[in-house]
């Protein structure tokens, strides 16, 4: 008689990084539901046309062990007219699923968040931990905090467990946002002006992070059911060093170029680029000890995340 595998439903399933995240789960032995805006043809899909604080997720969560929540409101182009999608999406429709998989009998919630929960950057001061007070900024880094706040109080209200990560700019295949941005330009052989940027900044593969979910799923906290995780990989390098490597793993040369930081940061400014300011020009170093001591390690290096990023887009 066949043991009967393990169910888990993971939203996003159709982004970035649910399509890493989704095949990881399945070869690890759990059977993907996957939560899709549109239908795919893909084995186990079950569409939710949107996300929020009606959603009916009843069908969606029957027979459902896990829920990996990847899916939210990221980027809208004109945010400060945005603040009631972003509520809906990534507050009221993260609790409203998190509410709705306890009921279900649902032993494990998985909430992706954002190291923008801490604030954009942590120049002068230690390395962000879990500990530190939140000061985050702009309306999707305040959603998370917001959305976190809701999940501790449903944890400590229900038997769920629940673990919230906190990554910092994912990379890989498929990436959009600042990293499809530098590889198109090293792709190009565009000059890029951060070689005089001296900052520290912390990277996530998405292999990484695919590998730290299976590890929460598979090691659940027997003594406490909400935690929180900041998860990178293990260098946490400069901006330029950064590109260098993408660079080499393209088989490029980065062509950088050195622009006083002031000046660099005042022409992003009027350009409008204030998120690729915040992204590449300050710092951004996380504290990995508590993830760490939780028995994972990154599973790919700087080096070696970047090869696959760039290889699988090759092929």
């Amino acid at each position: 008689m066949n043991e009967r595998k393990p169910v888990v439903l993971v939203t996003g399933a159709s982004g970035f990084v649910g399509r890493h995240v989704a095949p990881e789960l399945a070869r690890a032995g759990w059977s993907v539901r996957r939560a899709v805006r549109s239908p795919e043809g893909i084995d186990d899909e079950v569409v939710i046309e949107s996300i929020g604080p009606d959603t009916d997720w009843q069908a969606a969560l029957e027979g459902v062990d896990a829920v990996v929540h990847l899916a939210a409101r990221v980027h809208h182009k004109h945010e400060e007219h945005a603040v009631q999608l972003y509520r809906n999406v990534n507050i009221a429709g993260t609790l409203h699923l998190a509410h709705s998989a306890a009921t279900a009998g649902v032993r494990q919630f998985i909430f992706v968040s954002t190291v923008l929960v801490h604030g954009r950057s942590n120049e002068g001061r230690a390395p962000f931990s879990e500990k530190d007070i939140l000061t985050p900024r702009g309306l999707y880094g305040m959603s998370k905090a917001a959305a976190e706040a809701g999940l501790r109080t449903l944890a400590r209200d229900s038997a769920i467990n629940i673990s919230v990560i906190r990554p910092p700019l994912v990379y890989g295949a498929g990436a959009k946002g600042n990293f499809a941005l530098l590889t198109r330009a090293v792709n190009l052989g565009l000059p890029l002006p951060f070689g005089a940027i001296r900052n520290q900044r912390a990277f996530l593969a998405v292999q990484n992070l695919s590998s730290f979910i299976l590890r929460r799923l598979a090691h659940p906290d027997p003594t406490s059911n909400f935690e929180i995780f900041l998860v990178a990989d293990t260098e946490q390098v400069s901006t330029p060093e950064f590109i260098e490597r993408l660079a080499k793993a393209a088989g490029k040369n980065s062509r950088l170029f050195g622009m006083p930081p002031d000046l660099l940061s005042t022409l992003l400014s009027v350009m409008g680029r204030q998120d690729t300011h915040d992204s590449l020009i300050g710092s951004l170093e996380l504290n990995l000890a508590k993830a760490i001591a939780t028995g994972w390690q990154p599973q790919v290096s700087l080096d070696e995340g970047l090869r696959l990023a760039l290889s699988a887009q090759d092929a």
